[in-house]
Order: C-alpha cells, then structure tokens, then sequence
C-alpha cells in the first residue's frame, strides 16, 4: 500500500511540473502560446485585438482577467439608452445626478435637458452627472438602469462583466466589483457598432467632433468636444472610449475598419498617471499588427459527393435484387455564404467530411444527413450542412404484395 501510494505521489509531482512548464489550460480556445514580437511590449495588463465582423480573438494578453474598466462602461450606456428611449424624451436632473464627481458638464438639480442631447455630452467628454441623469431617466433609477445593462451583457455573451454604474465610477457590491475584461470589453463594441439596430445611432455620436446644445429654458447652452484622439490618430478609425479611475488605470477600447477589415482592440490598467499616452501606443500597435498580417483568404473548396446506400429503400429501378441509394449534395445556397475567412499567414484551415456510412428509409429530399466542417486552430469556424436529394420510401407490405402480382401477373 505504501509503495502503490509513493507512485501515485510521484506521479502527482510530475504532472505539477507539467503544468508548470507548459502554462495552465487558457479561458480563451484561441490563446496565443507565445507572443509575437511585435506585441511583447504592451503597456496593458489585459489587451484584445478582435476581429469585428466574426467576433474571434486574434490576439489576447491575459484577455480573460476580470479588471475595473472606468469610463469605457459609457459604451453600454449609450446602446442600453438608443435601444430603450426615445432621444426627444425630457430629462429631469436629480441632486445625485448633478453631484457626481468630476468629469462634469455641470448640470444642476431640476434642470431639464433633451436626451439626445445628454448623449452626446456622455460620449464625447465623458461627463459622469450626464451619465447618472441618463440612466435615472430610462432606467428609473440607478440600480435600475444597472440592471438592464447587466441584462443586455448577458444576451450578448458577456458573461465575465458586471456593472454597477452607468459612469464607471469605482464600485462595489453584494453582487460584486464593477468590472468586465478586455475580451467582454472589445464583445461590447463589437455589439454596438456591428449587430445592434441602433448601430448608425450610436456611431453617428462617437464619431461627432463637437456638439452644441442648451437646456429646454434656454438659459444655459454648453458646447462639447470629442476627446477620443484616436479618431485623428489612424486612418478608418470608427469609433472609440476611454476611461481612467484610480483602481481601474488608463483604459480604452476602439474600433478601426480598413476595405473589408474592422478590428476591435480593448485595453484594461494600461498604464496610470503620468503615463496617459500609453493607451494610444498599445492601441495603434495592436492595429497595425492586425492590418499587417490578417488578410481574408477563400477558404472554399468543392465538395465531391455520390451516394449514400439507404437500407430498407424501394431501389430506384424497383428490384429487389439491388441496392437503394439517394444522391447527397450541400443545402442550397451554402456554397455562396462564408467563403472568406480573416487569416493570418502562418493560419490554415482544415476540412472534415461528416457522413454515415449507411442511412435507412425514408428518406426524403433536402433531409440533412452529414456535414463539411471547417476548422481553425481546432474550433469549427463553420458548418455546411450535407442533404439527401432524393426521395427513398421503405420497403413495405403492399409494395411486396404488388411486385407479387406483378410478377406472377395476377
């Protein structure tokens, strides 16, 4: 017993030192086992480069750590609120809204402004008193509006984020910290600017340089200026968000779209006064990596199908002495959807045939009996489903009964 107990402390030692020596399994299916040079000197303790359109991580640096994310919170913020309100709606400024700390637009308690208009002052200059005016409004309160964005996270597959702020303000509790990853992060923008119905909304106002608006009186007006440096920093910039508090640091997340390209990069603790230009340095690298080595790359190639033997089917020809068969083909119009996929140079694809050996009647035409599944890095990037094209019905009683009669010609 003792000797059965020091072989499996041994063997307990040694798979310890395996794991130490080859790193522990990643969150993340597609992470990087070693980084690439160009990308060894990031600022940022967690950092995504995301491609847009298929939502896969290309790059990602501890892409999966839950961190404090500041202001970028605002994106949500600001989809949660086109979704959900109409923009000419009337809000009423509360004495918590107009106490939030700075950044402030500086409004004060029982002004009224036009949503729309608050939105802007949101965006472009990051103003925590708009924010928390905002989610009163649509949300009823603060918790409230947390909690609709906290929901529209989930539908949208961020499951490693919490909010508890509509502004990004450091928080917590009972639930937990507010907080999301660059992962969850870059998933965000992605929503926002590809796949919500209020994706030209929300790009229209990220992208505006300066906006001018007042009160409903008209005895205040305030002019606003986008801060988002990076829209002027690269060529097909879209969109974009900082954030910086004391627990969360320097934090952005932006989008870039070049031809048939959009890249998304996020950024969490990148960085904390004075290094406030870091953000930019990491981002404009994690671009111009994206740019320099992913191309889309038709990965298409034609299947060649025959038949398939179906047991128990009426042959074709109507002998008994034959074998049934129905042709096989890919569902209609599969040829022509995801042909291209974003790759990089060193990227291949491998394909895989799916079909069983033998099927059994009935069979009836556009039945899906296999598939050609496509594979990167060993996930399934995509899936063309494989149909029957031919009706096969079973051998049954009177179809037996007639080929008697037939025969014998009764």
């Amino acid at each position: 017993m003792k000797k059965l107990y020091s072989i499996l402390l041994l063997f307990g030692l040694i798979l310890c030192l395996s794991v130490n020596a080859y790193g522990q399994e990643s969150e993340n299916p597609e992470g990087q086992t070693e980084l690439p040079s160009e990308l060894r000197q990031l600022y940022a303790q967690s950092a995504v480069l995301m491609d847009a359109d298929s939502g896969r991580v290309l790059f990602e640096k501890n892409g999966y750590e839950q961190r404090p994310m500041a202001s970028t919170t605002k994106i949500m913020t600001l989809i949660v609120t086109l979704e959900n309100a109409n923009l000419d709606e009337i809000v009423t400024v509360s004495q918590y809204a107009a106490g939030m700390p700075d950044v402030q637009l500086g409004i004060r308690k029982g002004e009224q402004y036009r949503l729309g208009d608050l939105l802007y002052s949101l965006m472009l200059e990051s103003h925590n008193d708009s924010a928390a005016a905002i989610a009163e409004h649509v949300g009823g309160s603060v918790e409230g509006f947390a909690e609709m964005m906290n929901a529209k996270a989930r539908d949208i597959g961020c499951y490693n984020t919490y909010y508890i702020t509509p502004n990004g303000l450091d928080a917590a509790d009972e639930g937990g910290v507010h907080s999301t990853t660059a992962a969850d992060l870059a998933k965000t923008m992605r929503y926002c600017i590809t796949q919500s119905p209020k994706r030209e909304e929300f790009l229209t106002i990220t992208r505006t340089s300066s906006y001018s608006f007042g009160d409903t009186e008209g005895l205040r007006s305030f002019t606003v200026g986008n801060k988002n440096a990076f829209l002027t920093m690269m060529e097909g910039a879209l969109s974009g968000k900082t954030g910086f508090t004391n627990n969360a640091g320097y934090c952005y997340v932006g989008a870039l779209k070049r031809e048939d390209r959009t890249f998304i990069v996020a950024l969490l603790a990148c960085g904390w006064p004075n290094n406030r230009s870091y953000k930019w340095s990491d981002t404009r690298k994690l671009m111009s990596y994206g740019l320099e080595h992913y191309e889309y790359r038709d990965v298409w190639e034609e299947p060649s199908f025959g038949t398939i033997p179906v047991k128990g089917g009426i042959p074709e020809s109507g002998s008994l002495e034959e074998q049934s068969y129905t042709h096989i083909a890919l569902a209609p119009g599969a040829e022509t959807t995801h042909r291209k996929l974003l790759l990089s140079e060193q990227e291949q694809i491998t394909i895989e045939t799916n079909l069983p050996e033998e099927l059994s009647a009935p069979i009836e035409p556009g039945t899906i009996i296999g598939s050609v599944r496509y594979y990167l890095n060993g996930d399934i990037v995509q899936i063309y489903p494989i149909t029957a094209t031919d009706k096969v019905d079973p051998i049954s009683l009177p179809w037996c009964l007639r080929k008697i009669l037939t025969a014998y010609r009764l």
